[in-house]
């Protein structure tokens, strides 16, 4: 009769592959931490007012300078633009629309980006977004100020840009509301500045925390006027989150609306390519997709720079990656929509545009988005890829770079080959339209480099309440303060 003794191990029913098969399962279930390698609060504290408070590294000063040489682009074109005229750009009767229309569709996505990001992921309660938010929400207040020049210069006698607002005037001349320009005005001004107050709002606690730690006296004065007298109260807490909920659900509307507003600057109209309803998801994925792109393509490096793997870590990388991989393939599904639609119409006209993209004057461009914005992208499905920040880095480049030549299809491929073939003609850019985008990037840039070195570039507050120690159910944390305990 068979019996166990004490010391009797009962046979494991299952083989080694099994066993290991379950304990790596298990691992898996296991979340990543939001902050790695066990940081205290402290620790995050020291480490994000660190950027502030050490001296600017080398770098800093190297990419500022490049970056301000580059922006002074901007205002020289700009300048030159209108002391010539719109001809300096190539601009034709054919193609009335083109660079300047281009630019500014491709800023505003990323801008549309950054709110969304932060205030969707926010509303959703999704820790893991506390450490990109600040930088996604700055983010979209430099992308939609590089947007919001274009609007201006473009109309041609730039001296006369103020008769867009609805003020009263000598002549009594009101805005034409029934202009895209004008429905662009709008939405921009009321998106950037909701998105201003968002930013500025989850800035407070952080601004607080520089103006007790900073020593610089003409810095302590600037954070302790911007912090608004903040001083950590439980009523300041709950005003804080209520505050900040709202405008992120207000945010949230408003980035939907202003994708309304853009993209009915097409769909309204009649002509090929764009008379469609596809527009508003279609702006909206590409806006989504553009920005993660940006976003992953600013924390990469910050990271390294500055040490703040701990912050930033892999994870944030790996979600970055696989959202950007997600609206990667929606972006390519609508695509293909594009093409049946046109099909399913019977409509020879939108037939004709949309097999002018694939073999007419401007196939090289079609081809390149497809290839940056579907095929390249399609490398995040490796976990390993998703995990290697700078491979990251590199991949998203091509999409950033296929975004803007999306827009330039949709823009310049459909207005240059309309209804008439004698009005058919072709886009060339001048160095003036060169000149004036390359310097919006100089802009974008050079405003980012100034955040992050006089504020927090990670929210402090917002990483430290996802950290274990922030948890009232978590087992404390019981330091070791023997000699020598640290080396044991």
């Amino acid at each position: 009769m068979s019996y166990f003794t004490p010391t009797t191990v009962p046979a494991d029913p299952l083989n080694r592959h099994e066993t290991a098969e379950i304990a790596r399962a298990r691992e898996e279930l296991v979340r990543e931490p939001y902050v790695t390698n066990a940081r205290s609060a402290e620790w995050v504290g020291d480490q994000i007012a660190a950027v502030v408070e050490n001296p600017a590294p080398l770098w800093w000063w190297i990419a500022t300078g490049i970056a301000a040489v580059v922006a002074s682009f901007t205002p020289i074109g700009i300048l030159y633009l209108i002391t010539t005229g719109v001809g300096v750009w190539g601009e034709n009767n054919s193609a009335n629309w083109a660079w300047d229309i281009t630019n500014f569709v491709f800023w505003i996505g990323i801008g549309h980006a950054g709110t969304m990001i932060a205030a969707i992921l926010y509303l959703t309660r999704q820790k893991w977004s506390s450490g990109i938010n600040r930088a996604a929400e700055a983010m979209t207040i430099f992308a939609v100020s590089c947007a919001g020049i274009y609007p201006a210069v473009h109309v041609g006698r730039a001296w006369f840009a103020w008769y867009l607002a609805p003020i009263p005037n000598g002549n009594a001349i009101w805005p034409n509301f029934r202009s895209p320009l004008l429905w662009d005005v709008f939405a921009v001004s009321t998106y950037l500045s909701v998105s201003i107050m968002f930013w500025y709002v989850g800035l407070i606690p952080d601004a607080a925390t520089m103006r007790d730690r900073i020593k610089n006296k003409i810095l302590k004065y600037f954070y302790a006027v911007i912090c608004l007298g903040w001083r950590g109260s439980a009523r300041g807490w709950a005003n804080y989150e209520f505050c900040y909920m709202m405008l992120a659900g207000i945010a949230t509307l408003l980035v939907i609306t202003t994708c309304t507003v853009v993209s009915s600057d097409f769909s309204t109209s009649v002509i090929p390519g764009w008379h469609g309803t596809i527009f508003i998801p279609y702006f909206g994925v590409g806006a989504i997709y553009g920005g993660f792109c940006m976003l992953i393509i600013l924390l990469v490096p910050i990271r390294q720079l500055y040490k703040l793997q701990d912050l930033v870590t892999l994870r944030h990388i790996d979600m970055c990656c696989r959202f950007t991989l997600l609206m990667g393939l929606f972006v390519t599904y609508i695509y293909g929509m594009e093409f049946f639609i046109a099909y399913y119409s019977g409509n020879p006209n939108e037939c004709g545009h949309f097999i002018n993209r694939v073999y007419g004057p401007y196939w090289h461009t079609w081809q390149l988005m497809m290839l940056f914005n579907c095929v390249i992208p399609q490398l995040f499905w490796s976990k390993r890829i998703r995990r290697s920040p700078w491979l990251a880095f590199f991949i998203v480049l091509f999409p950033s770079i296929g975004m803007w030549l999306e827009r330039f299809i949709i823009i310049v491929s459909s207005i240059s080959r309309d209804f008439l073939p004698s009005s058919w003609g072709m886009f060339y850019p001048t160095y003036v339209d060169i000149f004036t985008f390359t310097g919006t990037f100089g802009v974008f840039f050079l405003a980012y480099l100034i955040f992050i070195r006089f504020l927090p570039v990670i929210a402090i507050a917002e990483v430290r309440s996802v950290l274990p120690e922030a948890n009232p159910h978590d087992p404390p944390v019981v330091e070791d303060t023997r000699p020598g305990a640290a080396h044991e």
